[in-house]
């Protein structure tokens, strides 16, 4: 159970008054300090609803002590550590993250996106100047801390919290010097009853990709659970899980460099009904308001929504998620697949171990 200093007082994440403590410290801009280890770690509070929880600064998992939940092992052990300080900058103070991408986020004219571009550039190279597409995804699969799992958890992880820690990862985030989330789109979690509310949402938070009287057009980036992809009258389809009736158009040949590239991803997803496919995607509008998919890459992950690449990995993840101690699966980022990095982290006593398959 952590214990945090907030201005003069010293609280327990158990004490009963802990919301109206978070409540006020919120609206002051305070920040918490983790009573973990010395130097005390710098905390945030974020606002989920009516509710406040602490959080851990970017990248600074490491300076909690291994017993605390908000320890992260090394950057070392997993693809994060080559990019950091190149194509991720972290403002220690404000905890922001610049990033830089190697992928567009505007079109001009009728270019189609190249086979690297579109496939991601970690295909060829691991480039650590640069976030590739899966790239940053992994990294915002990472910040929002769903690499992290113990047992205690189990069915309580949807994607209505999936989208929420992935959307308040990306307000820690900017691009080219704007938020990453006011590009970014995550489909909210789809009910009947408000149909009418979530596309009228939807049309709003899509109004940036619209193309432009003249100019280049702006691109958006989607994440999203694949529900299928689908032959269309030109090229093919991708239907997203939460959007019934929207759909984003693939041309011919993208369709079949991401069936090329992510071969071993569709076939995973295919091998096990449980998991889930998630696609990132650089996507903009036509005058029509049809959804025109520039760029793509998927990443498959386990009933609990930790990643994994192989069906080695998958055992591993599956074992980790029937025990009660706290694992977080490493991710590969950039890094090509011959390059060895650690599966995952067991936060055991006294100290870590990782584990490699």
């Amino acid at each position: 159970m952590r214990r945090f200093r907030l201005a003069d007082q010293v609280i327990d994440e158990a004490a009963p008054n802990l919301q109206d403590l978070l409540a006020d410290a919120y609206r002051r801009k305070l920040r918490p300090l983790c009573l973990c280890h010395e130097p005390w770690p710098t905390m945030y509070i974020a606002q989920v609803g009516d509710q406040y929880i602490v959080k851990r600064m970017p990248l600074s998992g490491g300076g909690h002590d291994p017993s605390c939940s908000s320890y992260e092992p090394p950057d070392e052990l997993s693809g994060l550590g080559v990019l950091m300080g190149s194509a991720i900058q972290v403002d220690p103070e404000s905890g922001m993250a610049a990033l830089k991408l190697d992928f567009r986020l505007s079109k001009v004219g009728a270019r189609s996106a190249s086979a690297a571009g579109a496939l991601g550039s970690d295909s060829v190279v691991g480039d650590t100047k640069k976030l590739s597409l899966r790239g940053l995804l992994h990294y915002l699969w990472h910040e929002a801390e769903l690499t992290v799992w113990t047992s205690r958890w189990a069915g309580k992880r949807h994607w209505w919290n999936i989208r929420w820690h992935l959307v308040e990862a990306a307000r820690q985030m900017t691009v080219r010097g704007g938020a990453l989330s006011e590009i970014l789109f995550v489909p909210e979690p789809f009910r009947s009853a408000d149909k009418a509310a979530i596309e009228q949402r939807r049309g709003q938070a899509l109004a940036p990709a619209l193309p432009p009287k003249s100019g280049p057009r702006k691109l958006m980036i989607l994440v999203g659970e694949v529900k299928e992809f689908s032959p269309a009258r030109s090229g093919h389809k991708l239907i997203v899980k939460h959007m019934p009736g929207f759909v984003f158009l693939l041309d011919e040949s993208l369709h079949r460099r991401l069936q090329t590239r992510f071969e071993t991803e569709m076939a995973l997803w295919g091998a096990d009904e449980a998991s889930h496919l998630i696609a990132i995607a650089t996507f903009g509008l036509t005058p029509a308001g049809l959804a025109v998919i520039e760029e793509i890459a998927v990443m498959v992950v386990a009933e609990n929504w930790v990643p994994y690449e192989s069906a080695y990995e998958k055992k591993l993840v599956d074992a980790l998620a029937r025990t009660r101690e706290r694992s977080m699966k490493g991710l590969r980022y950039n890094l090509p697949v011959d390059k060895p990095t650690a599966t995952a982290i067991l936060q055991t006593q006294p100290r870590p171990v990782g584990l490699y398959v």
